[in-house]
């Protein structure tokens, strides 16, 4: 077996949620450290706004952001300049992505428990949102339309971006980022990255516009986590989103060039990301191995991948049967699950805990990243245990209204008063004996 990524055999051990951790341990973040770093930023944000966004930009990045807001002619410009084969694609993309949220949007409903008697849920969008797209290792016209598809089907008013200024743009941000954002309408965006992003849009900038806003969604790397952490409470926010994770099931029947491919292709987002095989052949496993080493020789970049596959959040592991690969995805609970198998189906119906599931050899993770219809704002680090990918449901906010009639509160007012005694609360069911 080729040292390119480390085989782990599990076959002879009774999975666990400690064992699992143990063994598959995702790559060593510090974020309380980065919390440090993030709080003086706060307080610089705060009171010096706009002019501590510019020097924060200057220190860190080496770059002139100013203007921070980006002006409608720039947006204009960089959609006319946008190649027609790309503008193409990436329309595809948005009306795919409308159409599944479209479906996704939950209905309001009305319980008549009686006569008179009626309770409705409706669910309201959130008036104001910040949506921050990154743009470090990676231009991500993608997570525009992931971020604002989503927040546009929900019904926000109010709709914000800020993504990093590039070096190599003169400090402006990247003009495909900025192209997508005009595509899809959004005309309030700002040359923000990193942390600084977030706490601009928890506290506001008046000078250049920019409202506090409400919620703040997207992925983007440690620092961004930790702001958002920091910060939640003054803001909501989507997820703490950590390095890129994909596991693939698959057994002898699967591809092994596919496989490969398919780790790679999440390898090569980030040194810390995390690509991780469960297999029941030994022999299929070698050729996976094989395949890697190969594919991961070609690709531009390989030494990012290289670091990936080599690190502690990265195995190739033999499983005893599909049913233990199974309990171990559960327990790992990843941003990205495929299943390549020869019972996808039933395998499919043994697993809870992953953000998205990618169910055989033509649904590969990239198709998820931009064009299969799916959110890729998705839970990582085992958030998928009790967390869900970006939709238009992270939007919105479920609200019950009551409506009673007189009779109708006549026919369970004993009820009421009789429970507001027992706990001690005489007003509550004064409340109800008063309009009696």
């Amino acid at each position: 077996m080729a040292e390119l990524i480390r085989l782990l055999d599990l076959r002879g051990q009774v999975i666990s949620a400690d064992l699992v951790s143990q063994e598959l341990p995702r790559a060593a973040i510090d974020i309380d450290s980065a919390l440090e770093e993030i709080r003086p930023l706060v307080a610089q944000i705060r009171a010096g706004g706009a002019q501590a966004l510019l020097a924060i930009a200057q220190k860190f990045d080496g770059i002139d952001i100013n203007p921070i807001k980006v002006a409608s002619e720039e947006l204009a410009s960089a959609l006319r300049s946008l190649e027609p084969s790309l503008r193409a694609s990436l329309e595809v993309a948005i009306e795919r992505v409308r159409k599944v949220t479209e479906q996704a949007k939950p209905k309001s409903f009305t319980t008549e428990l009686a006569d008179g008697a009626q309770v409705q849920q409706r669910y309201q969008p959130i008036d104001s949102v910040g949506l921050y797209v990154p743009g470090g290792k990676a231009v991500y016209p993608s997570s525009v339309i992931m971020n604002v598809v989503p927040a546009q089907v929900a019904g926000v008013k109010k709709l914000a971006i800020a993504t990093p200024g590039q070096k190599e743009f003169g400090g402006r941000a990247h003009p495909t980022v900025l192209a997508t954002a005009a595509l899809l309408g959004v005309e309030d965006v700002y040359v923000i990255g990193g942390p600084s992003a977030v706490i601009a849009f928890a506290y506001g900038i008046p000078e250049i516009g920019l409202e506090p806003v409400n919620l703040v969604t997207g992925p983007g790397n440690l620092y961004v986590a930790a702001a958002k952490r920091l910060l939640r409470g003054v803001i909501a926010i989507d997820s703490e989103a950590g390095p890129t994770e994909v596991m693939v099931i698959a057994d002898s029947s699967a591809n092994p060039d596919f496989v490969a491919a398919d780790l790679i292709s999440q390898a090569e987002h980030d040194e810390f990301a995390a690509a991780v095989l469960l297999t029941d052949s030994l022999e299929f496993a070698e050729k996976v191995s094989s395949a890697m080493t190969s594919q991961a020789a070609g690709t531009s970049n390989q030494a990012r991948v290289l670091t990936a596959l080599s690190g502690q959040q990265s195995a190739i592991v033999l499983v005893f049967d599909l049913a233990q690969a199974a309990e171990i995805a559960d327990f790992y609970a990843t941003e990205h699950l495929e299943l390549q198998t020869r019972s996808n189906e039933q395998l499919l119906g043994q697993i809870s805990n992953a953000g998205a599931i990618f169910v055989g050899d033509f649904s590969p993770v990239s198709l998820g990243d931009y064009l299969a219809g799916s959110n890729h704002v998705l839970p990582t680090g085992g958030q998928a245990r009790f967390g869900s990918g970006l939709g238009v449901h992270t939007f919105l906010r479920p609200q019950q209204v009551i409506k009673y009639s007189e009779s109708a509160l006549s026919e369970v007012a004993n009820n009421v008063v009789a429970i507001a005694d027992s706990e001690g609360l005489q007003a509550h069911g004064d409340a109800i004996r008063i309009r009696f």
